[in-house]
């Protein structure tokens, strides 16, 4: 019975990849919808998204229109007689007349605990923002952003060390285990489905670059927050002598007692900042040119003294 389940899957980065490799094996994936190949890189090598990769491993079949809404894609989709659609970070919404395509249900894969943090990006807001739970959300995609009906949920707690990139990974092998359970539910007709209350929802709008900049005036613990959901792109970052540098690891403290900004003591593999509130201990970096480093490394050849500023005053 779930060989003969036929699924379209429609998904682009890392996120989407374990969730197609688990229908593989329980089901039967007809095709692969991703974003076309794009530059990327310093030299801008035409690069194709990971579930392009991870489906050419697995030698399915793969489509990369550049529009999702001509007539000419949409029949050929049409044609695959899929029970489901599954998406999970595929980039684009779908129109009505895929969404009706499907034989059984569009299903959506989301990375938050809907209707909290409809949008792209779930991950690094729950963590900016200093939640202490997210999870997985299976829903039954409508012409809405993130807006569907509910079929299954799980939370998993984040911790007060886990980073954009930890929390992403963590998320994405619970959306491959809860489609997976969506789907056989609902193939034996043993589901529920809940409606969204959109006065409870939140929007999760994308990361921009601009915000990457820390404001060391803010509560310590909130500069630990950015640097988490920031890692691994695109890293918060200061200034230290008029060159960029990114703060990759770290934790707040209550030390006080200087301007925020300045440097209040230099340890043996660390930098303690003054920040808003408390401060914030810096365990690993990156200065401008130069490769990550654990911050004990980096003072063996760029030491720092007491008092140093980081940042401009205008972001101070």
């Amino acid at each position: 019975m779930e060989k003969q389940t036929k699924i379209v899957f429609m998904g682009t980065p890392d996120f989407a990849v374990a969730a197609l490799e688990a229908l593989n094996e329980m089901f039967t994936v007809v095709a692969v919808v991703t974003q076309p190949d794009r530059p990327a890189g310093r030299g801008q090598k035409l690069t194709p998204p990971p579930v392009k990769i991870a489906a050419q491993k697995m030698q399915l079949p793969v489509l990369q229109p550049q529009k999702i809404n001509t007539q000419e894609f949409i029949a050929k989709l049409a044609a695959l007689g899929p029970d489901y659609i599954v998406t999970a970070a595929f980039g684009r919404l779908l129109p009505p007349e895929i969404l009706q395509i499907p034989h059984l249900a569009p299903l959506n894969i989301h990375a938050s605990l809907l209707p909290a943090y409809r949008g792209a990006a779930p991950i690094q807001r729950a963590i900016m923002n200093g939640e202490k739970e997210t999870g997985i959300t299976i829903m039954l995609m409508d012409e809405g952003m993130d807006t569907g009906d509910i079929i299954l949920q799980e939370a998993i707690p984040i911790g007060d060390f886990d980073t954009a990139g930890t929390l992403h990974d963590k998320l994405a092998e619970l959306g491959a285990k809860l489609i997976i359970r969506a789907i056989k539910a609902i193939n034996k007709g043993n589901f529920t489905r809940k409606k969204q209350v959109d006065s409870l929802a939140t929007y999760a709008a994308p990361v921009q670059k601009k915000e990457a900049k820390i404001c060391w005036n803010r509560d310590a613990v909130m500069i630990h927050n950015l640097v988490r959901s920031l890692n691994p792109w695109p890293g918060a970052y200061t200034e230290l002598n008029g060159r960029r540098l990114k703060i990759w690891e770290g934790m707040p403290t209550a030390d006080q007692g200087a301007p925020c900004g300045s440097v209040l003591a230099v340890e043996k593999d660390a930098i303690v900042v003054a920040a808003g509130k408390g401060a914030y201990r810096i365990t690993k970096l990156q200065l401008q040119g130069k490769r990550a480093m654990d911050t004990g490394d980096f003072l063996r050849g760029y030491p720092i003294k007491t008092g140093t500023i980081l940042g401009n005053p205008a972001d101070i």
